[in-house]
């Protein structure tokens, strides 16, 4: 029998390493960095590579390692019981236009889709759910805010039993826009709702993969999941 081809690395057509593309995405996703921040620390270790590199490489990798991150992690989320779900949506401006970017996290704060629409009525809410549902499974039960658009998609989906609204029960999720917030900050806002769903997925599995919950964990056991975490991350697409 023929031997199965093995599949070409993504990193075949570029002089540098892996180790400092996956550096340089890292430090652009994960900090709210922008990319001439990162071309400057860089500078400082002896890496010289412009800021339209630092682009280049998060838009063809970036992708590519949330894709990785999340294959990982998906199959040991399908078999959690008693999953609970935070849904919520946050409002992000293009050019001056207002969008939505909704997002669905789970009981222990893992960022489970993110998706962006132009509205936030109940069609928007369907295809938002729809799209988590069938990536995730079903959860036991699913907290939203009072917005009538999650009602009337939830009726229409057979899980209207499952919601839950209740004063502040939503602040995990709405912790999670923080993270996002600062990095939109950064980047002086997005040009293209296409550029926002794109980055809005990849920072979500980044800050999925380095997330150690420091403020419930002692230090030592903190600075071992790091370790872990960046580990990982550097046998990603290898």
């Amino acid at each position: 029998m023929p031997r199965p081809k093995k599949p070409a690395s993504p990193f075949r057509y570029f002089n540098s390493s892996p180790e400092i593309i996956r550096l340089v995405v890292m430090m652009y996703v994960r900090f709210p960095l922008s990319l001439r921040n990162v071309e400057d620390l860089l500078a400082e270790r002896g890496i010289d590579i412009c800021h339209e590199t630092v682009r280049l490489w998060w838009n063809r990798f970036g992708p590519l390692f949330a894709a990785d991150v999340q294959r990982q992690r998906a199959n040991r989320m399908r078999g959690f019981r008693q999953w609970k779900w935070h849904l919520d949506e946050v409002y992000v401006k293009i050019n001056g236009e207002l969008h939505y970017l909704w997002r669905a996290v789970d009981q222990e704060g893992e960022i489970l889709e993110s998706y962006v629409t132009k509205t936030r009525d109940k069609k928007a809410a369907l295809r938002f759910m729809r799209k988590a549902l069938k990536r995730h499974g079903s959860p036991e039960e699913i907290t939203t805010d009072g917005l009538t658009s999650y009602k009337a998609a939830m009726r229409e989906l057979g899980n209207r039993d499952k919601q839950v609204v209740r004063r502040w029960a939503n602040n995990k999720v709405e912790n999670s826009h923080l993270p996002f917030r600062r990095r939109e900050r950064a980047m002086l806002r997005f040009r293209q709702m296409k550029s926002l769903q794109k980055f809005a997925s990849v920072h979500a599995n980044v800050h999925n993969h380095f997330n150690a919950q420091r403020h419930l964990v002692d230090r030592q056991t903190y600075k071992t999941s790091r370790s872990a975490a960046l580990a990982e991350w550097q046998n990603l697409m290898a």
